[in-house]
Parts: structure tokens; sequence; C-alpha cells
């Protein structure tokens, strides 16, 4: 095939991909929407006459006093659609641990050619507000865990372990970077031949965290599914041995047979969740608390 059609076959391959995981993760999230009317919120952030909400769950006998492990969730979507509402199983459960969970929203982006920038600046902005607002929340910042699924994995891991992008206003004196990552199926990997590089080209080690490895990196589970069509698992294996060459712990779970955004439906939901556990108490931070 002429070498001048194939990328362009590549992207609207990729982007009927991700309309259909898209859809497929907005039917899940409309089952929860109502869900997410209820739950507590609070502006985290203005943009111009526009409010981003962070929606928070907390664990039974919450108190303001505490000093609780907690987790920032950001929901998928392919940087285009998606809402905070998909993840609040995933919340819930973690809330079932004695965690406070927090399920911000970001702008999405518009357009073949716009980059993930406002994703990545609005998921800085967040994560910074949960630990100017930890005595508030009752969380202890050195148990601050970052996760997401899909584009919101790609910018958990940013917050995590890249640099740049930060909103004007954001105080830079604050640091996005949390103590932990958890990844559902993430877009980590911007380069060449992976999922986001028709949208960043050249710029792609300025977006991709898997181009930002260093050994200051939090721990990091990565869940992925062997027929994932938007991330190979020969991508997820190169970013764990990365990782594990600077001497970052990278926990890399590799489900056969499933495909993108499979930790959303059951069996899958509870089994991650409890990898997520299983992770989360092998790092020591639910010493002295009572567990479900």
């Amino acid at each position: 095939m002429n070498r001048f059609l194939l990328f362009p076959l590549l992207s609207l391959f990729l982007t009927a991909i991700t309309f259909c995981v898209t859809a497929e993760a907005d039917t899940s999230a409309n089952r929860n929407s109502e869900q997410l009317k209820e739950l507590e919120h609070v502006v985290y952030k203005k943009v111009g006459d526009r409010e981003l909400l962070a929606f928070i769950i907390k664990p039974k006998g919450w108190k303001a006093t505490d000093r609780r492990p907690a987790i920032v969730l950001f929901h998928g979507g392919g940087w285009v659609s998606g809402t905070p509402a998909v993840l609040i199983p995933q919340a819930r459960y973690f809330a079932s641990l004695g965690m406070v969970a927090i399920l911000p929203q970001y702008r999405l982006i518009k357009g073949a050619k716009a980059t993930p920038q406002v994703c990545i600046e609005d998921a800085n902005s967040a994560m910074r507000w949960v630990k100017k607002q930890a005595e508030t929340l009752g969380i202890d910042v050195k148990r601050l865990a970052a996760g997401g699924g899909s584009a919101g994995g790609h910018i958990a891991a940013f917050a995590g372990m890249a640099r740049g992008h930060d909103a004007a206003n954001d105080d830079l004196s604050i640091s996005p970077r949390p103590e932990a990552l958890i990844l559902w199926n993430p877009v980590y990997d911007n380069g060449p031949g992976e999922y986001g590089h028709q949208r960043v080209g050249q710029k792609f080690r300025d977006f991709s965290p898997a181009h930002q490895i260093s050994q200051d990196d939090p721990p990091t589970l990565v869940m992925l599914g062997t027929k994932d069509p938007l991330i190979a698992v020969k991508t997820a294996e190169r970013f764990r041995d990365e990782m594990k060459k600077l001497g970052v712990r990278c926990d890399t779970l590799l489900y056969d047979d499933q495909v993108h955004g499979f930790f959303n439906k059951e069996p899958w939901l509870g089994r991650t969740n409890e990898k997520c556990g299983e992770f989360l108490r092998s790092l020591d931070w639910f010493k002295n608390m009572r567990q479900r």
C-alpha cells in the first residue's frame, strides 16, 4: 500500500476504535450519571466562565481531622469525551478501603489536530487543589495516589511523571506529583506508532509520560488487556522495563483476551479493584486503619 495512504487510514482506524470504546464508556457512565449528581462536589478551578467540579466520595466514619489515604481518578474518552461518572464504581471501592476518592472534571479537546494540553493542565491543577485542601479533605498527601483509564491514565501519569503544561495561574510551588499511580489501559506512550501521536506529532516527548521516565517516578500499577487495539502489550512491557531499569516499581498485569475498557465491566471490575487494593496495601498505606 502507498505509504502516503497508510497513515491517514491508520488515523481513521484509531479514531473509529476510540469512538466505539468511548461509546461503551459513555453507556457505562450513563448508568452512573444520576449517582454523580448526588455526590458531594466543589469547584476546584475556573477557566473563563466555566467551573470545573471535583466530585468527592468519603469513606464511612470520615472526619475532617482524619489523615487518610486518597486517590484522584481521571476518566477516559480519548481526551474528547467522557465523564467522571464512569469511574464511580472504582471510587466507591477505594472509599470502602477507607480512602477519600476524588473525581475531577477536566476540559475536553475539539478538533482533529488539538493536543491534550488543556487536559494535562486541568489534571495538574486538580492534583494541586487536592494537596492544598488536604486538611479540609482529611487526607495525607504522602498517601495520595492518582489513577485513570485510557486518556485519563495518560493525564494521571503525566501528573506523576512528566513536567510542563501547567496552567498560567497554578501555584507552581506545589507539585502535582502523586505518591502512587494506578493506570488502566493508559495511553501513556505517545511516540511514533502509538496512540495520540497523530495529535502531538514531533512534540510527542513533551506529552508522553513514557518518554519522561525518571528515578523519582512513583510506584505504578498498570492493568492492560492483551487484545487492546489501542495499547499493545509490547508497549506496556517496554514502559515497565524502562521504569525498572531506573529502580522504579512498575507492576504490570496483563488480562488475557481483554480489550480496551475491560476494567469497567464485571467480572473484571471486581478483579481489577482487588488488585488495586493489594497494590496499595503493599505500599503500607492502610497501617493502623480499619478496613472492610
